[in-house]
């Protein structure tokens, strides 16, 4: 039987104080999220609260970050509008990923097992030349390999291989990406 009443923040750590969270809090949901916001100044701020951003990133506006400090992004890489990087752990993106409209990044859970409810967070590696599609959801521990494909309101809650396309019916293969 679940008590949520037992459930702690133990073993979880933010990774920073109250007063920068507050304060990110305050940027992302008046700033960062605008549409008026230029996209130079969204790669600035999350630079600005520690994340790590390579050259040509293009974020869009309405994607929410929770913790930018555990952030890495490569060369190159799209964050499509409405996207939510839920990280309350770790999320690297390589170069060359695009992460599209809406899609989640999920780095959270719970253990379903324990009367507490307790975290079960784990962070999610997105490697070189992959696209997370339009809605698409990646789940906590999992890695999309390079050049992968997760196709649009797909859920995906295991490692994915290199140049393999995982849709509702499935995961199959994919050839090499023509230059």
């Amino acid at each position: 039987m679940r008590d949520l009443r037992t459930f702690t923040l133990t073993g979880y750590d933010k990774g920073r104080g109250i007063a920068v969270q507050a304060l990110w809090f305050c940027v992302m949901n008046t700033l960062f999220m605008a549409w008026f916001c230029p996209a130079r100044v969204r790669v600035a701020l999350l630079r600005a609260f520690g994340a790590e951003i390579g050259e040509g990133v293009l974020i869009r506006h309405r994607v929410r970050i929770l913790w930018p400090w555990k952030l890495t992004v490569g060369d190159h890489t799209w964050i499509g509008e409405g996207a939510w990087l839920l990280n309350l752990e770790p999320v690297t993106l390589g170069s060359h990923v695009c992460v599209s409209q809406e899609a989640l990044l999920c780095t959270g859970s719970h253990d379903h097992r324990s009367t507490d409810f307790r975290y079960r967070n784990a962070p999610i590696r997105v490697e070189d030349g992959a696209w997370i599609a339009a809605r698409a959801t990646v789940l906590a521990g999992v890695t999309v390999g390079r050049h992968a494909v997760v196709a649009a309101g797909t859920v995906l809650g295991r490692d994915l291989p290199e140049l393999t396309l995982h849709t509702a019916e499935g995961s199959r293969a994919l050839k090499e990406p023509t230059p």
